[in-house]
């Protein structure tokens, strides 16, 4: 579990630890919660979204964020192995790791717009979980210690991802 004595000692000393399971349901509830509703602005911004279409847009958003905080305690169980081998094997299974939780919680919130919706949740999905788990991943493996870790590096770091992705979607 620990890599030596020295990260023994810094993950016992931990203020506020995060398990990975902890770690992974928080990162999917911020993806499952932040980039529908930059889609939702730039939608608004380009002036195609009605009043009552809100309405919509908050239980697809709800519903996003819901599946992405409990599918984050299955996508853990897979990191917790993916971590633990080689660099190239875990940055090749990343991306598609994130394409199937991305599209899980993308359809699921696409799901109440007619049915239809669930099949463009899940490719918007798809694509940004397949672009931010790998990210994720990689900063979360170099910060870890033991399979914890600390608040005040997981916060910047998912944000940051999150951040990142929504600041793409609102400049397309």
């Amino acid at each position: 579990m620990y890599r030596s004595d020295r990260a023994k000692l810094e993950a016992e000393t931990m203020k506020n630890p995060l398990s990975l399971e902890q770690t992974f349901s928080y990162f999917g509830l911020l993806l499952g919660a932040f980039p529908p509703v930059a889609m939702f602005v730039r939608f608004a911004i380009d002036g195609r979204v009605d009043g009552w279409v809100f309405g919509v847009m908050f239980i697809i958003n709800l519903i996003s964020a819901v599946v992405g905080f409990f599918s984050g305690k299955v996508v853990a169980k897979i990191i917790r192995f993916v971590e633990n081998s080689s660099w190239s094997a875990m940055l090749l299974t990343l991306p598609l790791i994130g394409l199937l939780w991305g599209a899980l919680t993308g359809a699921a919130g696409g799901v109440i717009v007619f049915v239809f919706g669930a099949f463009f949740g899940a490719v918007l999905g798809g694509i940004v979980g397949s672009i931010a788990l790998p990210f994720f991943t990689v900063f979360h493996r170099w910060l870890k210690k033991g399979e914890s870790i600390e608040l005040k590096h997981f916060l910047p770091v998912a944000f940051g991802v999150t951040f990142i992705i929504c600041g793409y979607i609102l400049g397309m």
